[in-house]
Protein backbone atom coordinates (compact mmCIF):
# COMPACT_ATOMS: atom_id res chain seq x y z
CA UNK A 1 0.00 0.00 0.00
CA UNK A 2 2.84 2.42 0.91
CA UNK A 3 4.82 4.17 -2.03
CA UNK A 4 8.22 5.43 -1.75
CA UNK A 5 7.92 9.33 -2.03
CA UNK A 6 8.62 11.40 -4.79
CA UNK A 7 7.97 14.82 -3.41
CA UNK A 8 8.97 17.27 -0.84
CA UNK A 9 5.85 18.22 1.07
CA UNK A 10 7.17 21.57 0.94
CA UNK A 11 7.29 21.15 -2.97
CA UNK A 12 4.14 20.25 -2.86
CA UNK A 13 2.76 23.14 -1.22
CA UNK A 14 4.38 25.82 -3.13
CA UNK A 15 3.05 24.34 -6.33
CA UNK A 16 -0.14 23.81 -4.86
CA UNK A 17 0.02 27.78 -4.48
CA UNK A 18 1.24 28.44 -7.26
CA UNK A 19 -1.17 26.69 -9.05
CA UNK A 20 -4.23 28.89 -6.90
CA UNK A 21 -2.18 32.21 -7.71
CA UNK A 22 -2.26 31.89 -11.34
CA UNK A 23 -5.88 31.49 -11.33
CA UNK A 24 -6.36 34.45 -8.23
CA UNK A 25 -4.49 37.24 -8.34
CA UNK A 26 -5.72 37.90 -4.93
CA UNK A 27 -3.97 35.02 -3.22
CA UNK A 28 -0.42 36.21 -1.89
CA UNK A 29 2.34 34.38 0.45
CA UNK A 30 3.67 35.67 3.26
CA UNK A 31 6.83 34.43 4.72
CA UNK A 32 8.88 34.87 8.04
CA UNK A 33 12.53 34.84 6.63
CA UNK A 34 11.79 31.21 5.21
CA UNK A 35 11.40 31.15 1.94
CA UNK A 36 14.53 29.62 0.70
CA UNK A 37 13.42 27.00 4.02
CA UNK A 38 9.96 25.97 2.40
CA UNK A 39 10.62 26.87 -1.39
CA UNK A 40 8.41 30.14 -1.34
CA UNK A 41 11.36 31.83 -3.59
CA UNK A 42 10.19 30.03 -6.32
CA UNK A 43 6.62 31.68 -5.81
CA UNK A 44 8.19 35.06 -5.42
CA UNK A 45 10.09 34.86 -8.48
CA UNK A 46 6.76 34.52 -10.65
CA UNK A 47 4.19 36.62 -8.20
CA UNK A 48 7.08 39.59 -6.77
CA UNK A 49 3.68 41.46 -6.59
CA UNK A 50 1.83 38.50 -5.17
CA UNK A 51 4.55 37.68 -2.13
CA UNK A 52 5.77 39.60 0.99
CA UNK A 53 8.80 38.37 3.46
CA UNK A 54 8.20 39.80 6.70
CA UNK A 55 11.62 38.84 8.21
CA UNK A 56 11.66 37.77 11.48
CA UNK A 57 8.36 38.98 12.87
CA UNK A 58 5.89 36.02 13.08
CA UNK A 59 3.46 38.53 15.14
CA UNK A 60 3.79 41.09 12.81
CA UNK A 61 3.21 38.60 9.89
CA UNK A 62 -0.10 37.61 11.59
CA UNK A 63 -0.98 41.00 11.97
CA UNK A 64 -0.38 42.09 8.47
CA UNK A 65 -2.39 38.56 7.07
CA UNK A 66 -5.10 40.04 9.10
CA UNK A 67 -5.36 43.59 7.15
CA UNK A 68 -4.57 41.44 3.73
CA UNK A 69 -7.75 39.78 4.41
CA UNK A 70 -9.65 42.68 5.24
CA UNK A 71 -8.73 43.97 1.75
CA UNK A 72 -10.38 40.86 0.15
CA UNK A 73 -6.86 39.17 -0.42
CA UNK A 74 -6.31 35.32 0.00
CA UNK A 75 -3.12 35.34 2.09
CA UNK A 76 -1.06 31.80 2.98
CA UNK A 77 1.58 32.22 5.62
CA UNK A 78 4.44 30.46 6.76
CA UNK A 79 7.00 29.86 9.19
CA UNK A 80 8.27 26.94 11.53
CA UNK A 81 5.28 25.47 13.67
CA UNK A 82 6.62 26.51 16.83
CA UNK A 83 6.57 30.05 16.18
CA UNK A 84 3.21 29.95 14.24
CA UNK A 85 1.32 28.60 17.34
CA UNK A 86 3.24 29.46 20.59
CA UNK A 87 5.09 32.79 19.54
CA UNK A 88 2.39 34.35 17.44
CA UNK A 89 -0.70 32.81 19.27
CA UNK A 90 -2.26 35.82 20.86
CA UNK A 91 -2.05 37.81 17.45
CA UNK A 92 -3.48 34.69 15.41
CA UNK A 93 -6.52 34.68 18.05
CA UNK A 94 -7.17 38.24 17.91
CA UNK A 95 -6.55 39.48 14.44
CA UNK A 96 -7.41 36.31 12.81
CA UNK A 97 -9.96 33.98 14.88
CA UNK A 98 -11.94 36.52 17.12
CA UNK A 99 -11.82 38.69 13.82
CA UNK A 100 -13.06 35.94 11.72
CA UNK A 101 -10.86 35.99 8.86
CA UNK A 102 -9.54 34.16 6.51
CA UNK A 103 -5.76 33.09 6.31
CA UNK A 104 -4.49 29.67 5.87
CA UNK A 105 -1.48 29.05 8.38
CA UNK A 106 1.18 26.29 7.77
CA UNK A 107 3.39 25.65 10.53
CA UNK A 108 5.95 23.19 9.39
CA UNK A 109 8.61 21.11 11.18
CA UNK A 110 6.19 20.32 13.18
CA UNK A 111 7.04 18.04 16.00
CA UNK A 112 9.86 15.85 16.10
CA UNK A 113 9.87 16.18 12.34
CA UNK A 114 12.22 19.31 13.38
CA UNK A 115 14.78 17.12 13.60
CA UNK A 116 18.37 19.04 13.94
CA UNK A 117 17.06 22.22 14.98
CA UNK A 118 16.24 20.82 18.50
CA UNK A 119 14.07 20.85 21.15
CA UNK A 120 13.33 25.07 21.17
CA UNK A 121 11.72 24.21 17.63
CA UNK A 122 9.86 21.18 18.49
CA UNK A 123 6.49 22.37 18.75
CA UNK A 124 4.47 19.14 21.23
CA UNK A 125 1.90 21.52 21.94
CA UNK A 126 0.45 23.69 18.61
CA UNK A 127 -2.44 21.54 18.09
CA UNK A 128 -3.21 21.59 21.46
CA UNK A 129 -3.17 25.58 21.21
CA UNK A 130 -4.78 25.76 17.61
CA UNK A 131 -8.00 23.48 18.28
CA UNK A 132 -9.23 25.55 21.74
CA UNK A 133 -10.16 28.24 18.95
CA UNK A 134 -13.66 28.40 18.04
CA UNK A 135 -14.13 27.92 13.69
CA UNK A 136 -10.32 27.57 13.08
CA UNK A 137 -9.77 24.30 11.24
CA UNK A 138 -6.32 22.13 11.89
CA UNK A 139 -5.06 19.74 9.79
CA UNK A 140 -2.56 17.75 9.43
CA UNK A 141 -1.58 15.98 6.08
CA UNK A 142 -0.08 12.55 5.86
CA UNK A 143 1.30 12.52 2.31
CA UNK A 144 2.46 14.73 -0.87
CA UNK A 145 -1.69 14.14 -2.37
CA UNK A 146 -3.21 15.00 0.33
CA UNK A 147 -1.08 18.40 1.06
CA UNK A 148 -2.04 19.27 -1.95
CA UNK A 149 -6.30 18.51 -1.32
CA UNK A 150 -5.79 20.41 2.03
CA UNK A 151 -4.29 23.67 0.44
CA UNK A 152 -6.93 23.88 -2.04
CA UNK A 153 -9.45 23.23 0.48
CA UNK A 154 -8.32 25.94 2.74
CA UNK A 155 -8.81 28.51 -0.31
CA UNK A 156 -12.21 27.05 -1.31
CA UNK A 157 -14.05 26.46 2.06
CA UNK A 158 -12.11 30.25 3.67
CA UNK A 159 -11.86 30.87 7.02
CA UNK A 160 -8.78 30.41 9.61
CA UNK A 161 -6.62 27.19 8.93
CA UNK A 162 -3.73 25.51 10.51
CA UNK A 163 -2.09 22.90 8.61
CA UNK A 164 1.08 21.27 10.51
CA UNK A 165 3.23 19.02 8.41
CA UNK A 166 7.24 18.10 7.78
CA UNK A 167 9.17 20.10 5.03
CA UNK A 168 10.70 16.76 4.02
CA UNK A 169 9.49 13.27 1.98
CA UNK A 170 7.21 11.17 3.56
CA UNK A 171 5.91 7.50 2.17
CA UNK A 172 3.14 8.01 -0.29
CA UNK A 173 -0.52 6.45 0.77
CA UNK A 174 -2.84 7.82 -1.63
CA UNK A 175 -3.01 8.60 -5.17
CA UNK A 176 -3.72 11.55 -7.18
CA UNK A 177 -7.12 10.46 -7.68
CA UNK A 178 -8.21 10.44 -3.90
CA UNK A 179 -10.57 12.62 -2.75
CA UNK A 180 -10.55 14.17 1.06
CA UNK A 181 -13.87 16.08 2.63
CA UNK A 182 -13.34 18.50 5.47
CA UNK A 183 -13.93 17.03 8.96
CA UNK A 184 -14.34 13.27 7.65
CA UNK A 185 -11.41 10.89 8.23
CA UNK A 186 -10.33 8.27 5.83
CA UNK A 187 -10.27 4.39 6.66
CA UNK A 188 -6.85 3.33 5.29
CA UNK A 189 -7.38 -0.32 6.66
CA UNK A 190 -10.03 -2.01 7.80
CA UNK A 191 -9.67 -3.96 10.89
CA UNK A 192 -11.59 -6.14 13.39
CA UNK A 193 -9.78 -6.38 16.64
CA UNK A 194 -8.54 -2.85 17.31
CA UNK A 195 -8.63 0.30 15.54
CA UNK A 196 -5.10 2.68 14.99
CA UNK A 197 -6.08 6.03 14.31
CA UNK A 198 -2.82 8.56 13.46
CA UNK A 199 -2.55 11.62 11.62
CA UNK A 200 0.34 12.93 9.91
CA UNK A 201 3.70 11.28 9.37
CA UNK A 202 2.60 8.66 11.78
CA UNK A 203 -0.22 7.31 9.25
CA UNK A 204 2.69 5.65 7.48
CA UNK A 205 4.30 3.58 10.65
CA UNK A 206 0.36 2.76 11.65
CA UNK A 207 0.06 1.08 8.55
CA UNK A 208 3.41 -0.66 8.65
CA UNK A 209 2.45 -1.23 12.48
CA UNK A 210 -0.83 -2.86 10.81
CA UNK A 211 0.75 -5.07 8.56
CA UNK A 212 3.27 -6.56 10.90
CA UNK A 213 0.43 -7.50 13.58
CA UNK A 214 -1.53 -9.28 10.46
CA UNK A 215 1.50 -11.64 10.30
CA UNK A 216 0.27 -12.17 14.09
CA UNK A 217 -2.82 -12.75 13.57
CA UNK A 218 -3.74 -9.40 14.86
CA UNK A 219 -6.53 -7.49 12.52
CA UNK A 220 -5.52 -3.69 13.01
CA UNK A 221 -7.11 -1.07 11.37
CA UNK A 222 -5.70 2.32 10.65
CA UNK A 223 -7.69 5.98 10.42
CA UNK A 224 -5.89 8.94 8.92
CA UNK A 225 -7.44 11.36 10.92
CA UNK A 226 -5.87 14.43 8.96
CA UNK A 227 -8.96 16.81 10.38
CA UNK A 228 -8.24 17.14 13.61
CA UNK A 229 -10.41 20.14 14.61
CA UNK A 230 -13.69 19.05 13.37
CA UNK A 231 -12.35 15.90 14.59
CA UNK A 232 -14.60 13.06 12.69
CA UNK A 233 -16.55 12.12 16.02
CA UNK A 234 -18.88 9.60 13.68
CA UNK A 235 -15.34 7.65 12.95
CA UNK A 236 -14.57 6.87 16.18
CA UNK A 237 -18.19 6.56 17.33
CA UNK A 238 -17.78 3.22 15.03
CA UNK A 239 -14.40 2.23 16.48
CA UNK A 240 -16.18 2.23 19.84
CA UNK A 241 -19.14 -0.15 18.58
CA UNK A 242 -17.09 -2.29 16.21
CA UNK A 243 -14.23 -3.29 18.14
CA UNK A 244 -13.40 -1.27 21.35
CA UNK A 245 -10.15 -1.18 21.18
CA UNK A 246 -8.58 2.01 20.22
CA UNK A 247 -5.11 3.41 20.22
CA UNK A 248 -4.25 7.19 18.72
CA UNK A 249 -0.81 7.76 17.19
CA UNK A 250 0.36 11.14 17.05
CA UNK A 251 3.52 13.46 16.22
CA UNK A 252 2.64 15.77 19.62
CA UNK A 253 1.89 15.51 23.16
CA UNK A 254 -0.41 13.36 24.22
CA UNK A 255 -2.11 16.28 26.12
CA UNK A 256 -4.39 18.10 23.68
CA UNK A 257 -4.13 16.84 20.86
CA UNK A 258 -5.54 14.24 18.46
CA UNK A 259 -5.48 11.52 21.81
CA UNK A 260 -7.46 13.83 23.73
CA UNK A 261 -9.82 14.88 21.35
CA UNK A 262 -10.59 10.98 20.86
CA UNK A 263 -10.70 10.66 24.64
CA UNK A 264 -13.19 13.57 24.97
CA UNK A 265 -15.64 11.76 22.15
CA UNK A 266 -14.95 8.15 24.20
CA UNK A 267 -15.92 9.63 27.62
CA UNK A 268 -18.66 11.35 25.99
CA UNK A 269 -19.89 7.94 24.57
CA UNK A 270 -20.17 6.21 28.07
CA UNK A 271 -19.22 2.79 26.63
CA UNK A 272 -16.71 0.59 27.48
CA UNK A 273 -13.62 1.03 25.54
CA UNK A 274 -9.41 0.16 25.68
CA UNK A 275 -8.01 2.87 24.79
CA UNK A 276 -4.00 3.75 24.56
CA UNK A 277 -2.89 7.20 23.41
CA UNK A 278 0.85 7.32 21.70
CA UNK A 279 2.62 10.59 21.32
CA UNK A 280 5.52 12.65 23.28
CA UNK A 281 4.30 11.94 27.09
CA UNK A 282 5.64 14.67 29.76
CA UNK A 283 8.71 15.57 27.96
CA UNK A 284 10.53 18.59 25.87
CA UNK A 285 11.94 18.37 22.16
CA UNK A 286 15.72 17.26 21.82
CA UNK A 287 18.18 17.32 18.84
CA UNK A 288 18.36 13.74 16.64
CA UNK A 289 17.34 12.32 13.29
CA UNK A 290 13.89 11.02 12.55
CA UNK A 291 14.30 7.46 13.46
CA UNK A 292 16.07 8.23 16.80
CA UNK A 293 13.29 10.33 17.80
CA UNK A 294 10.60 8.01 16.94
CA UNK A 295 12.19 5.59 19.12
CA UNK A 296 13.00 7.45 21.45
CA UNK A 297 9.62 9.07 21.92
CA UNK A 298 7.88 5.49 21.02
CA UNK A 299 6.21 6.24 18.16
CA UNK A 300 8.06 3.45 15.96
CA UNK A 301 6.44 0.99 14.41
CA UNK A 302 8.02 -1.55 17.89
CA UNK A 303 6.11 0.84 19.92
CA UNK A 304 2.74 0.46 18.52
CA UNK A 305 3.28 -3.04 17.79
CA UNK A 306 3.55 -3.19 21.95
CA UNK A 307 0.49 -1.11 22.76
CA UNK A 308 -1.26 -2.90 20.34
CA UNK A 309 -0.52 -6.40 22.16
CA UNK A 310 -1.35 -4.79 25.55
CA UNK A 311 -4.52 -3.65 24.64
CA UNK A 312 -5.32 -6.93 23.48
Amino acid sequence: MLKEANVEMRKAYVDTLLELAEKDRNVVAVEADLASSIGTNKFRDKFPEQFINCGIMEAQMVGLAAGLSLRGKRPFIHTFAAFATRRAFDQVFISLAYSGLQTTILGSDAGISTEFNGGTHMPFEDVALMRTMPNCYVAEPSDEHMMRALIKMSYEKGGLWYIRTTRKKVPQIYNEQETFSCGKAKVVREGKDLMIIASGICVSDALKASEELAEKGISAGVIDMFMINPLDSEAVNKCIDSCGRIITLENHGVVGGLGSAVAEIIAESAKAVKFKRLGVNGRYGQTGSLDFLKKDYGLDVDSIIKAAEELL
